[in-house]
């Protein structure tokens, strides 16, 4: 019998970092069944000069509410990605009670910037439990394979309530919180996920409610994961979780850890620092991986959510006030010096008015694309009253970029030449009014690997598929994914790597409730994509039929 598919004449670099080699690639039920020469079956893709590649996997995404209203997980989809997890920093819907519905949406407003109006449109809430959660994304289908960590937050608040934002959990709670995580990887959890970050605030303004656990509440709620030997951790290092603690941990569990994030900041070598102290734990065989990305970590923001400003004391409070009462502090001159000294004394993270410009204006175009320190100096004022001066003047609506790290290229090609990084921190399906990296993949195809030579083509392949599949037991599981061999679930991407890159980005009202985010739906050099042996996209185009057949796979680990 023949195969179902055949992509033919392409490249096949099949994530193992080998060089890649002509051939064509078979599918059938869903499956690799041969690469070879002369293949034939009953629907033929062609691939002359093109890569072909195992699909791209994710392991950054925060897509556990769009799920339900956008199946295709866009933009992700696009730019060649088959695979994501979701739930990450530990921000999930489920657990979580009735009762608590609307405490948790509102924690997901402000820590990951999504519209209120949308998740109260788009999630059904036909599950209380994790289990249940799983099973609700499962019923409905996906186009790409989903998995999912169960989150801190989420079993923080289903055990505590509003006291998981109030105070430390005692000894009942956290055995109760265990239990919740245990059930959760018994059902397929891909891991545990939580946040000590200070950029994480939630309802009100308040510190999400990880941000309250100490050291012993991790190692009591990671411990299923050693008991069970399942599953992956990540973590995002802040006030009460440290580098140090991370490797730590790892060693009491015996299971994989990846943290957030490795980045660059220009003119501060701390990278280079905390790579070296990485590189030493992982040669005592500690299985940590933090996460690096190629994109500068830009935010377009503005000022009825500046997100890169909450960090601070004096714009959290805001958090808690109606829109009315804020544009009343942005309109007081006192007020407007205290924040100025916060933001220039940040603790945690400083802002740097050079890197701030205005992104979109309706009535000061001249303004767009210059720094903001510098128009300040023009007029002989402050950088935020520039800022707001010209938030005000268009009701808030003007769109600052404001670049918070990562924006050190030479430190960026560097890190993703080191050994033991994990590429992540797309972010996709979180601040979706304020980034769009999920186009990472093509970015790094593009920008990192044609243009500037800072990894050859399989190893960048093998960085976007082999790799974090085998951190997450993905390679392994059935069917496995991340490679292209007889076997492995047929998940594929073909590519020109002489063309391939992330394409501009634009913003669209394409949520419920008229929700706006930023895409990258243009893609350059992406020609086919194909989820568990059915393409869902052909020569670059949406294949309706393969869409609506919701070929994706949940991932239970």
């Amino acid at each position: 019998m023949g195969a179902n598919l055949v992509i033919r004449g392409g490249t096949v670099v099949d994530g193992s970092g080998e060089p890649g080699r002509l051939a064509d690639v078979a599918v059938t039920g869903g499956v690799i069944s041969e690469i070879g020469h002369g293949l034939d079956g009953d629907r033929v893709l062609d691939a002359s000069g093109h890569v072909v590649a195992p699909g791209f996997v994710d392991v950054h995404t925060h897509y556990d509410a769009q799920v339900f209203w956008d199946p295709a997980l866009t933009p992700s989809s696009w730019h060649g990605v088959t695979t994501v997890i979701a739930g990450n920093c530990g921000f999930t819907l489920a657990p979580c009670r009735p009762e608590h519905r609307g405490l948790l949406a509102r924690t997901l407003e402000h820590v990951e910037d999504m519209s209120l109006a949308t998740l109260e449109a788009g999630v059904p809430w036909d599950f209380e439990t994790f289990p249940e959660l799983l099973d609700s994304i499962e019923r409905r289908g996906t186009v790409l394979n989903y998995g999912s960590y169960v989150g801190h937050t989420a079993v923080r608040l289903y055990v505590m309530g509003d006291d998981g934002y109030e105070r430390a959990a005692t000894d009942d709670e956290l055995a109760r919180m265990a239990g919740v995580v245990r059930e959760a990887l018994l059902a397929g959890a891909m891991g545990f996920a939580t946040t000590s970050a200070p950029t994480h605030a939630g309802d009100g303004g308040r510190p999400v409610p990880s941000r309250l656990a100490d050291r012993h509440e991790l190692e009591v709620l990671i411990a299923p994961m050693g008991e069970l030997q399942r599953g992956v951790a990540e973590m995002v290092i802040g006030d009460h979780l440290k580098h140090a603690d991370v490797y730590e941990l790892q060693r009491t569990i015996g299971r994989p850890i990846t943290w957030t994030a490795l980045l660059t900041i220009k003119g501060f070598p701390y990278h280079e620092d905390v790579a070296a102290m990485h590189a030493a734990r992982r040669a005592e065989g500690v299985d940590v991986w933090p996460q690096i990305t190629c994109r500068p970590l830009v935010f377009q923001m503005n000022m009825a959510e500046p997100f890169t400003f909450n960090v601070v004391p004096i714009f959290a409070e805001l958090l808690a006030l109606p829109l009315e009462a804020r544009v009343e502090r942005y309109r007081d001159p006192q007020w407007r010096r205290r924040a100025q000294e916060e933001l220039d004394r940040g603790r945690f993270l400083r802002t740097r008015w050079d890197s701030v410009s205005v992104a979109e204006t309706t009535t000061h175009p001249e303004l767009v694309g210059r720094p903001v320190s510098e128009v300040a100096a023009e007029q002989g004022v402050a950088p935020l009253d520039v800022v707001l001066d010209v938030a005000l003047s268009e009701d808030l609506r003007t769109r600052f970029d404001s670049v918070l790290a990562n924006d050190d290229p030479d430190g960026i090609a560097w890190l993703l030449q080191q050994e033991g990084m994990l590429l992540g921190l797309s972010d996709a399906g979180a601040h979706v009014s304020q980034i769009c990296d999920a186009c990472l993949p093509t970015d790094l195809l593009g920008g990192w690997v044609r243009e500037r030579g800072v990894l050859p083509l399989e190893r960048a392949v093998r960085k976007l598929t082999g790799e974090p599949a085998d951190v997450f037991s993905l390679a392994g599981r059935g069917t496995g994914r991340g490679y292209l061999r007889p076997g492995c679930a047929a998940d594929v991407t073909v590519f020109d790597p002489d063309e391939v890159g992330p394409g501009p980005l634009r913003r669209v009202q394409d949520f419920p409730a008229r929700g706006e985010r930023l895409v990258a739906d243009r893609p350059t050099g992406m020609r086919h994509v194909i989820v568990n042996g059915t393409p869902i996209r052909v020569d670059g185009e949406p294949d309706e039929r393969g869409v609506a057949a919701r070929p994706g796979r949940l991932l239970r680990a």
